[in-house]
């Protein structure tokens, strides 16, 4: 799979451990979406973003909020003055699906339009 595909890809509803991603799989992704990473616990993937002021941190936010709106797929958001750390994991299915990759994708495409 391309970044472009992932970017391009729409979440759909993942429920059951059917939908979890095995860890060849995640390995894939990872390196398909730069600088995001496996949390500790395994369950999800997170990325830190910077930012020169706080106003571009909050229009990163409003920004991913949309993204997730219209994804239906929502992240946890952990917001100071000069950064955003993003974490997504998919609880339905207990783990990492191909919709945390999907989201991701998109926001690293809204980063590099910038």
């Amino acid at each position: 799979m391309q970044a472009t595909e992932l970017e391009n890809a729409r979440c759909v509803p993942r429920k059951g451990k059917e939908h979890a991603l095995d860890q060849r799989q995640i390995r894939t992704a990872l390196a398909i979406v730069s600088g995001w990473q496996l949390t500790a616990d395994g369950l999800g993937i997170h990325k830190q973003f910077r930012f020169p002021d706080f106003h571009h941190t909050m229009a990163f936010v409003n920004a991913v909020a949309w993204i997730a709106h219209v994804e239906d797929h929502h992240p946890d958001f952990k917001v100071s003055y000069p950064s955003c750390e993003l974490h997504f994991s998919t609880h339905d299915v207990g783990g990492i699906s191909l919709n945390d990759f999907i989201c991701a994708a998109k926001v690293e495409r809204l980063v590099a339009k910038g």
